[in-house]
């Protein structure tokens, strides 16, 4: 079983930064694809960026390019999303989420049905 802890939350002003940390545990071996999602209060969670197993491609929500970056740090099992220029609509509970995945795979989801492990959440609050 893969557990997940999300880390790095927090209050920031509009236009501050985050960066926040998904930890991988437990039956790490094998190959995932990653995904960060967002919950706002009384709207359903979205997808804000992934990476893929292999070749650490990326992918990003239009509302996000160009202000936050996904990235992975295989030897330490982690997973960051560096959040900048941020906006009070970043406002959010932040998950990240595995999806096994095959040898050199190099799949990109952004649908929280294709994921099978997440984390519990971390709070990002966006105001001034």
């Amino acid at each position: 079983q893969l557990q997940l802890v999300e880390s790095g939350g927090g209050l920031v002003q509009p236009g501050g930064s985050l960066r926040l940390s998904c930890a991988a545990s437990g039956f790490t071996r094998g190959y995932y694809a990653i995904g960060w999602f967002r919950q706002a209060p009384g709207k359903e969670r979205e997808g804000v960026s992934c990476i893929s197993s292999s070749e650490s491609l990326t992918n990003y929500a239009d509302s996000v390019k160009g202000r936050f970056t996904i990235s992975r740090d295989g030897a330490k099992n982690t997973i960051y999303l560096q959040m900048n220029s941020l906006k009070p609509e970043d406002t959010g509970l932040y998950y990240c989420a595995a999806r096994r995945v095959s040898y050199y795979s190099t799949g990109l989801y952004l649908r929280e049905y294709e994921y099978t492990y997440w984390g519990q959440g971390t709070q990002v609050t966006v105001s001034s």
